[in-house]
């Protein structure tokens, strides 16, 4: 799993047939390891400027059972809140 910030929306009218009805947002990953931003499925009402929970790889393609969907990142949650304890670094 991994932190992200939604910046944008992805408008596809044509797609495959298993992926109709799904919400295509793009996710700006945080982290001083973050990559670029992605493409990540919302089913659970995420939208600009939410930050995010997202699962990558193939956790993400079997969100609906049985059917492995041609995607490789899914919104999981929306976050509220974080809280980090500081600690000393060695």
């Amino acid at each position: 799993m991994e932190m992200g910030t939604v910046i944008g929306n992805v408008w596809a009218t044509r797609k495959e047939d298993d992926l109709t009805g799904l919400k295509f947002l793009v996710v700006e990953p945080h982290g001083i390891s973050a990559e670029k931003t992605f493409v990540a499925v919302d089913r659970i009402g995420a939208g600009v400027g939410d930050q995010v929970l997202v699962t990558r790889g193939s956790s993400a393609s079997n969100m609906s059972g049985d059917i492995k969907l041609p995607i490789d990142a899914l919104i999981i949650g929306i976050i509220d809140s974080v809280d980090v304890e500081e600690k000393e670094v060695k």
